[in-house]
């Protein structure tokens, strides 16, 4: 991996030539990616422009740290560790690690050794090992790594008061997190996220000498004299009939009515009585410390709650709660993680994770007061103070956005070189920001009120307006629509190039096409009848982060820093408390507002058994397929809500994954459903509905061919808006289609360039919208149809879909097409196939868990794919497709 620097100057000129290199841009089109200025667009709404020199690598980095001596700079990164000359900001040496925790990275006083929390993967057998040393020379190169035991000696013998859910909580099951280094580099104690318990470390023999129970979830941890401050993103542990909900495989956390982790809290912990003394309650999901430098003062970053609470030392008390918020008008959505305090100990600086900036606070407590922010790259995670050299370092974990190119020139199809990103071609950052003078703080908080659209926020908390007649999509929140309801239709994993890539009239490339018009019929037919949307992105990169964007139109901390490893769930199907925004879901509004709702699929586990109880043997894809055509009367699948809220409102005979049960059936159910709402002359006004079979079984035995699956899942879509169209709702019903991320493909705009719909009768007809759009923007189309007020900041910030409808309805009704892929194609079984390629990735289809989403390796299911698309005449558009056995092994 190599790691380049990239100056103002340099940086701009980096833009540009990144914009030539790209295909010719529209006049009219604003896509995701540079601007000739050098600012980029994200697809969050957002701009960032960040100040200072810019340092880029591939990766996520989520955490940072300066040797004592101001030297080297060590960094976090998503499976690696970095070190840096702190002055130049070259890169000295990178080590490669099985995942990066949370957070977690630090070197001794002395300077010599450098440690992070890791988290092995589910392959690795190195049990608890799960923090990691380093030697360091003088000249900042990495060596002689050795790995920490967290597991104090007898720990074992405790594993069934430890456990949750039959698996106990050690080795890479702890996660640990954050930790301090006492200032005689003799003793680390770092949180284990997992275990509820913060470990004391003996640095020299490298084993764990006690551990302290804390709260739930610890984070960070921070030293103040002789006591211990950890924070806890759970807050305490619940207590007997208090109300709780899963949190993956951890332990449960205390929940809200809506199922969303409902506090924080800081653990004061007396070193010398070994126990915690005292837990105090803060903002929802308490995430980075920091201790004043006169030690009076601990600050906590409450990412959840966009505020910082100020602790009293003395009396181990909150005596602040400072909101940092750009502008004291903004809604929930900053997502404040890190902190760092100058060295006289009167300014205190906080990552806004979410506002791509710092925020600069005033510290006098309890008079503290922000002072303005300075814009970073995307989503700073982390933040030190370079004293020495007056500025701050910050560790942008998305940094320029999945813009990583070292697949350039890489990436060939019959000989010609073909530009396309993937959503996972991550691109972090480290910032080098010098230190504003208030006047300066002035401009540039300005410029972070307009990278975040700031006046757009505020503009749609405008009251709705008396006796304003209904339109298709009314002007303020609130205000009356014609169209009543709204299907909102998720589906799975799929960017636009792949899908629309061959339509001549939009902004495509043909060369990364693989499920075109002769795999995908009726989504070319929709897109023709009603409208193209060629400039529409994910806001997020995969089914963890993507069905929080579609579902709440945010991204929690929590999920930002959870790519190294996933370590307490992949919250795609719900099941933890923590991933959720406090904002809501929007099925929160659409009933706080006495919407009618229904669900299908999404957010659910599946069952999928035999009627017959003899038969204990999981039904196979052609024994659903075969049970679907007879009638359904052999097998049963059912659907469970993974959040309570929605259990009232379920469909649950309609499953979201396994994809063994074709989308047919899933179409079949819905239309059933849909014909008794005609009966009864009524239908829920919002309905979210999980299509998942375009996701695909890569070229498993026994599962359908790639396009075959792909395909199920466009005849399916086309069935359900077919049956719309024709019903009595069709006159006031719009159907909104979406990815829920584009991780298994490429694109030659950016990778989070996806396949969206809009639906109905007020759609305009045979148009291309190249408006730039995203999963925001389309729930906040959905808002304004329904009444419902805006969520949070990415939401309010939103462009609405306006510019895809028109005045007046054209009621004609869509009519699907047949599918030309035969949908029981099955891959061949291994006995029968002869090519060598073609059998290494059946193989590896079998290997990896293909008929559950996400179970799979990302990169490994990409490359599957285009194998199955292409065959011998081209290689995957990374590098040529090798048969070494270990190769795409590592799960993320």
């Amino acid at each position: 991996m190599k790691g380049f620097l990239i100056r103002r100057f340099e940086f701009f000129t980096f833009c540009v030539l990144f914009v030539t290199a790209a295909s010719a841009q529209r006049p009219q089109r604003q896509n995701v990616g540079p601007l000739v200025d050098g600012r980029i667009v994200m697809p969050t709404n957002q701009i960032v422009s960040p100040l200072g020199v810019q340092i880029t690598f591939p990766g996520r980095p989520v955490d940072v740290a300066l040797s004592h001596d101001g030297r080297l700079l060590g960094v976090l990164n998503r499976d690696q560790l970095l070190t840096f000359d702190a002055a130049s900001g070259k890169i000295i040496d990178t080590a490669k690690i099985s995942g990066s925790s949370y957070k977690g990275i630090g070197f001794t006083p002395d300077g010599k050794h450098l440690f992070a929390s890791t988290l092995p993967s589910s392959r690795s057998s190195r049990g608890d090992q799960a923090l990691v040393g380093f030697s360091v020379g003088e000249d900042g190169r990495l060596s002689k790594p050795r790995a920490i035991s967290v597991n104090p000696s007898g720990a074992e013998d405790a594993s069934t008061e430890l456990s949750t859910d039959g698996e106990t909580r050690y080795g890479s099951r702890q996660a640990p997190a954050g930790f301090v280094i006492t200032p005689d580099g003799s003793r680390m104690y770092v949180a284990l996220n997992l275990a509820n318990v913060v470990a004391e470390i003996d640095l020299a023999s490298g084993k764990a000498v006690r551990w302290i129970p804390v709260g739930n979830a610890p984070y960070d941890v921070a030293l103040a004299g002789e006591k211990l401050y950890v924070s806890n993103m759970a807050g305490r542990l619940p207590k007997p009939g208090e109300p709780t909900g899963p949190s993956g495989r951890a332990p449960v956390v205390k929940v809200d009515p809506r199922n969303i982790a409902s506090e924080g809290s800081v653990s004061v912990v007396d070193l010398k009585a070994n126990r915690s003394r005292k837990e105090i309650v803060v903002g929802r999901y308490a995430a980075g410390l920091a201790v004043s430098p006169d030690g009076e003062y601990v600050a906590v970053a409450c990412a959840n709650n966009d505020t910082v609470s100020v602790i009293d030392s003395k009396h181990d008390e909150v005596v602040q709660t400072i909101s940092v918020h750009p502008a004291p008008d903004l809604p929930f959505g900053s997502s404040p993680n890190a902190l760092a305090f100058s060295t006289n100990g009167k300014w205190l600086y906080v990552a806004n994770g979410a506002n791509n900036a710092i925020a600069v606070v005033e510290f006098a407590p309890p008079n503290c007061r922000l002072r303005g922010c300075i814009p970073t790259g995307w989503y700073p995670g982390s933040v030190v103070c370079d004293t020495a050299r007056n500025r701050l370092i910050v560790a942008n974990v998305k940094g320029i956005g999945s813009r990583n190119t070292e697949w350039e020139g890489k990436r060939i199809v019959k000989g010609e070189k073909v530009y396309g990103f993937n959503s996972r071609d991550s691109m972090g950052s480290i910032s080098l920001v010098p230190l504003p003078s208030l006047e300066e703080l002035k401009q540039q908080t300005a410029a972070v009120l307009a990278n975040n659209r700031s006046a757009e926020i505020v503009a749609v908390r405008a009251p709705p307006r008396q006796n304003v007649p209904p339109v298709p999509i009314p002007e303020r929140h609130g205000e009356p629509s014609l169209l009543k309801h709204v299907f909102y239709i998720i589906k799975e994993n799929r960017t636009y190039d792949q899908v629309f890539g061959d339509l001549p009239q939009g902004e495509g490339d043909e060369k990364l096409c693989i499920y075109g018009r002769e795999v995908t019929p009726n989504h070319h037919k929709l897109a023709e009848e009603f409208v193209l949307l060629d400039n529409f992105y994910c806001s997020g990169v995969l089914s963890a982060d993507g069905h929080q964007w579609t579902d709440e139109a945010y991204a929690t901390d929590y999920l930002e820093k959870a790519f190294g490893g996933f370590p307490r769930s992949y919250p795609y199907s719900g099941g933890d408390a923590l991933a959720y925004a406090p904002s809501g879901f929007i099925w929160d509004h659409v009933l706080e507002h006495k919407k009618t709702f229904r669900v299908y699929g999404e957010f659910v586990s599946a069952s999928v058994t035999w009627k017959d109880p003899n038969r204990k043997k999981r039904p196979t894809f052609m024994d659903c397929y075969q049970d679907y055509l007879a009638g359904n009367q052999q097998i049963d699948i059912r659907a469970t809500a993974n959040i309570k809220t929605i259990e009232p409102y379920l469909c649950q005979s309609f499953i979201g994954f396994p994809n063994i049960v074709s989308d047919q059936y899933r179409a079949g159910e819905f239309i059933e459903e849909l014909k008794e709402f005609e009966r009864r002359g009524e239908m829920p006004n919002f309905s979210i509905m999980l299509l998942p079979n375009d996701h695909t079984s890569g070229t498993r035995p026994g599962m359908p061919v790639p396009e075959a699956q792909v395909a199920d899942n466009d005849l399916a879509l086309g069935r359900i808006v077919e049956a719309i169209s024709h019903s009595q709702f069709w006159k006031d019903t719009c159907i909104f289609v979406v990815q829920d991320d584009p991780q298994n493909g490429f694109d030659h705009i950016d990778g989070h360039r996806t396949v969206a719909l809009v639906i109905s009768p007020y759609t305009k007809r045979k148009f291309v919208d190249s408006t730039n759009y995203n999963q925001t923007g389309m729930v906040r189309t959905i808002e304004l149809l329904l009444g419902l007020p805006t969520m949070n900041q990415f939401d309010s910030s939103a462009t609405a879909m306006r510019n895809c409808f028109m005045d007046q309805p054209d009621l004609t009704p869509f009519t699907a097409v047949p599918n030309n892929i035969p949908l029981d194609h099955l891959n061949p079984q291994l006995s029968d196939i002869r090519d060598a390629r073609q059998l290494y990735w059946a193989r590896k289809s079998i290997a990896e868990r293909l008929d559950e989403i996400d179970e799979a390796d990302e990169d490994t299911l990409n490359r599957i794919l285009w194998f199955a698309a292409r065959g011998d005449d081209a290689t995957y558009p990374a590098w040529a497709i090798s048969l070494d056995p270990d190769d795409g092994d590592d799960k993320d």
